[in-house]
């Protein structure tokens, strides 16, 4: 008897159980439901929300093996530098090595496994208490979090923020379709604010075995970013061709910027994502970007200053180093906490590229800024649509009171033409 027959029986057995939802789950992710709507729906495709979350997922799948490769690389370039040795990237050949993926894996599953362990854990709890189907969100969001979270992450404070996340970011809200923010970035933000030193943003973990003669356990190597909010401009080495293709140190999944835009074209293609989300936010990282550099060409910024380094960064370069085209990509778009019009996804997206580029040049403390930008537009979105409606609605009422209010004399007869052809 085949798996899905089996699995059919299960959920047959349990219908109407307490148990029902969990099984409901397992046979929906891997199976198209059997149940057909008997009434009139409202609309008519092939997929579902599961399958539109897999859809999101395989766009994140070649972020998450190419960052498994940096951190190997990350690490054995790292433990060079501190013998001397100066390693160059070069993808087949010191790159795509056995090595470097067994030494990611061994610190980027874990988090794979943890987020997705404890947050399915909680939906399916939930879920079995409340009596409902198990909810389909967290697919996504459980491979968002160990992509933006620091690769040395203790995996008990990833499992402390990931039950926070779900909780208090999800579950209070109503769960999937409800949340007003996105969770993946809740997540993010209780580690950032409970534990800042860990989530400092200007630092790589390096995993240290051996003893470099004498020398540290550990070897902590800076980002591009924590190059330039500490001014060390000169020191920075990583050429265009690193930043883009994604040889730098970093969070796991937001190194490759190669990476991200053809995921972020997949997601185009297959129309899960909003493609004026993303070009009004570049739009807006590019124009805040380029307003600093104007300053420092003008002179009124000089190299004493503590943001000379971030300011004088060229503004095209920022979408290729930090998060700012991951969070642009993967989770600006998110169509539950974004907004739902198109004039106010121009603004929302434009304002999330803008602020990121603010953030991560007025906080050196903290030289990252999307997840935070994005969280303050996901609060205001509500607020954009609400506005964008209401001018619409004061337009069209305008142009039908126009159209009432005709003079009714012989020229009456043009003017209720011009106003009708309006």
């Amino acid at each position: 008897m085949s798996l899905k027959n089996n699995l059919h029986q299960l959920k047959e057995k349990y219908r109407g159980k307490k148990m029902a939802p969990a099984f409901n789950a397992l046979h929906t992710f891997l199976y198209s439901p059997n149940e057909t709507t008997h009434s009139g729906s409202h609309i008519r495709a092939v997929d579902d929300l599961k399958r539109t979350m897999n859809t999101v997922i395989m766009a994140l799948v070649p972020v998450l093996i190419f960052g498994i490769f940096n951190a190997g690389y990350q690490h054995y370039a790292a433990v060079d530098a501190a013998n001397g040795i100066i390693r160059e990237a070069s993808l087949f050949g010191n790159f795509l090595t056995w090595d470097n993926f067994i030494m990611g894996a061994w610190t980027v599953l874990p988090l794979v496994i943890v987020s997705y362990g404890v947050g399915l854990a909680i939906e399916f709890l939930f879920a079995v208490m409340k009596g409902h189907e198990v909810e389909e969100g967290y697919l996504v969001t459980g491979m968002l979090v160990p992509l933006i979270v620091p690769v040395d992450t203790p995996l008990w404070m990833l499992a402390v923020a990931v039950a926070f996340g779900v909780v208090i970011g999800k579950e209070v809200f109503g769960g999937t379709g409800m949340n007003i923010l996105n969770p993946a970035l809740t997540i993010r933000a209780f580690l950032f604010f409970a534990y800042p030193t860990w989530m400092s943003g200007d630092k790589v973990w390096v995993h240290q075995a051996v003893d470099l003669a004498g020398g540290p356990d550990a070897i902590s190597g800076e980002t591009v970013l924590g190059f330039l909010a500490q001014g060390k401009t000169s020191e920075m080495s990583y050429s265009v061709a690193d930043m883009f293709y994604g040889f730098i140190p970093g969070s796991v999944g937001e190194t490759s910027t190669l990476l991200i835009l053809l995921g972020g074209l997949f997601l185009l293609f297959t129309k899960v994502a909003s493609w004026r989300i993303m070009v009004s936010a570049v739009a807006g990282s590019l124009i805040m970007g380029l307003i600093f550099n104007v300053a420092v060409s003008a002179g009124w910024i000089t190299e004493t200053s503590t943001f000379y380094g971030l300011m004088s960064f060229e503004y095209w370069k920022h979408l290729l180093v930090g998060g700012l085209a991951f969070g642009i990509v993967y989770m600006a778009t998110d169509p539950v906490t974004g907004a739902q019009t198109n004039r106010g996804k121009w603004i929302y997206g434009f304002f999330i590229g803008l602020i990121s580029v603010l953030i991560r040049v007025f906080n050196p403390a903290y030289p990252e800024g999307v997840f935070l930008a994005i969280l303050l537009m996901n609060v205001f979105a509500p607020t954009i649509d609400h506005y964008v409606v209401k001018g619409n609605i004061n337009r069209r009422l305008k142009r039908a009171k126009n159209a009432m209010v005709l003079p009714t004399d012989g020229e009456g007869k043009a003017e209720k033409l011009k106003a009708e052809t309006v």
